[in-house]
């Protein structure tokens, strides 16, 4: 028995092969809903029934669009963030509203969304591509071309299909599963005066699209109508809405004052 032993192979113990990781957005878990102008306290959500979207994987051109971005931000304020990359982009968008009023971060957001563009791209794009079909085919071009280019900001989103005022259809919309912007920056009023309002000015006035963008401050989706035209700033839910949970400032003012009614964002 004991040559047998000695004839038997030495075990050799097997490991698993390294697994693959995929370089993939930061994603924090977050309370939720937000927003600017009502009368009443911030509004909860359990996590619980908060649902997570699928994670974008990372694509090799979105180093190149985050870096654009950010540095045209950063030309617009005059300063940039310590940190690197989307945290970076975070803290930028947030000095952008620093001693402005509401008015000018989304004037000065436009002129950002204007400049990343050559002036007589969208020139033509207004002058050419916007009336043909009535503008659908702009709309329906520029839903499919946000799906490609923007998913690195917003987190994963997809083409789907809106009802027009007149009651017909087109593939025109992109909703967004679970906004990475909204959350990382877990305040309405960046959401609203740096992305919301100036978007929809952006394409309207500058290529001809009519844009209405609907965030749902309870679960972190937002719904783009390329297409159909937003309301008055007087009749849009959106800007009456309590500061998120997770709002930093608001979160602050609450431990001042625990009695006190928030009215709306101190930022929208």
């Amino acid at each position: 028995m004991q040559a047998v032993a000695l004839l038997r192979p030495p075990y050799i113990p097997s490991f698993p092969s390294r697994p693959h990781f995929y370089c993939l957005p930061k994603r924090t878990n977050l309370p939720a809903s937000c927003s600017s102008h009502r009368t009443e306290s911030p509004v909860k959500a359990e996590d619980s029934t908060i649902p997570r979207s699928e994670e974008y994987r990372y694509q090799f051109y979105d180093d190149w669009f985050l870096a654009l971005f950010r540095n045209k931000m950063v030309k617009e304020v005059g300063w940039d963030s310590e940190k690197a990359g989307y945290d970076g982009l975070i803290e930028v968008a947030s000095r952008l509203m620093l001693r402005r009023t509401p008015s000018d971060t989304t004037d000065a957001a436009v002129r950002i969304l204007k400049s990343l563009f050559p002036p007589f791209l969208l020139h033509l794009y207004k002058s050419l591509v916007s009336p043909i079909g009535g503008g659908k085919l702009a709309a329906m071009m520029v839903a499919r071309v946000t799906v490609i280019t923007c998913q690195w900001l917003m987190g994963v989103c997809k083409v789907n299909s809106v009802d027009l005022p007149d009651g017909s259809s087109w593939e025109s919309g992109v909703f967004v599963e679970r906004c990475k912007y909204l959350e990382e920056s877990k305040c309405v009023g960046i959401c609203v005066n740096t992305c919301k309002l100036p978007t929809q000015t952006f394409f309207k006035d500058y290529m001809g699209i009519p844009l209405l963008m609907e965030p749902n401050f309870n679960d972190y989706s937002c719904q783009f109508k390329f297409g159909v035209l937003p309301p008055l700033p007087e009749d849009d839910g959106t800007l009456k809405e309590p500061c998120l949970e997770a709002c930093p400032i608001a979160s602050k003012r609450r431990g001042a004052a625990s009695d006190m009614v928030i009215v709306r964002c101190p930022k929208a």
